[in-house]
């Protein structure tokens, strides 16, 4: 299979194994795979099935054994750890399941946090505190969290709280926001909320979303639907 040419992120060919003990663990077999942008993609899978291991090589966290991760036309499978750094900093975006809040920080202080780490290296290029406040204050509207502004996390529900690490998410207008699991800690109400919104952000922003889910109802509402088997891309839809 060849890279797609509208491909905004591709990888080909992509294994990971793990040592446990003497015994090898296979976690990525053979993973080839496109992401357009403007996409909703959703990787379903069992526990174990290495969906996260994927979304950690996708988001340039981790490195593959084997194969090629192409973004934006670049091959970025050996760039230097500078150059990954950056792209996580300004191009890419997550939210994970446990939130990651910090919990001395107000919702809106925390969306403020990528843009004071990436300064004028990010898409959004938001300098200055009043221009930061005004842009995670917009951001935590969207999200339905105007209401919210001054909590704390500790004062947060825990589907408020995913909503505020969405907000922050964006903040630095990422091209691709990557999901390990946003829903993995919340009840069905509380979840079924955070599966609309990333559905209504993909489609009023054309904000590209790759999410790693065990959730047959959050995998439904994203425009590209793919199965994990035992390391493998099964099927898809």
């Amino acid at each position: 299979m060849t890279e797609a040419d509208d491909a905004l992120l591709s990888v080909r060919g992509v294994t990971k194994s793990f040592k446990l003990g003497r015994r090898r663990v296979d976690v990525l077999n053979g993973i080839d795979l496109d992401v357009r942008e403007g996409d909703f993609v959703a990787i379903r899978g069992s526990s174990g099935a290495g969906k996260s291991t994927l979304l950690h090589i996708l988001g340039l966290l981790d490195r593959p054994e084997t194969g090629t991760v192409v973004y934006d036309g670049q091959d970025v499978s050996s760039a230097s750890e500078v150059r990954r750094t950056k792209l996580r900093a300004t191009e890419f975006a997550f939210v994970f399941q446990f939130y990651y809040l910090l919990p001395e920080f107000t919702a809106l202080e925390n969306v403020c946090i990528p843009a004071v780490i990436a300064g004028s290296k990010s898409r959004a290029a938001v300098s200055g505190r009043s221009a930061r406040k005004a842009r995670a204050t917009d951001l935590l509207a969207r999200v339905g969290l105007s209401h919210r502004l001054d909590h704390q996390p500790n004062q947060l529900s825990g589907g408020e709280r995913q909503r505020v690490a969405i907000a922050r998410s964006l903040m630095n207008q990422p091209r691709i926001v990557f999901c390990d699991e946003p829903t993995g800690n919340l009840d069905s109400k509380s979840a079924g909320g955070i599966h609309a919104l990333l559905q209504e952000l993909n489609e009023s922003l054309n904000q590209t979303v790759v999410v790693v889910t065990h959730e047959v109802a959050m995998a439904e509402v994203a425009r590209t639907q793919l199965v994990m088997v035992d390391g493998k891309i099964a099927e898809g839809r």
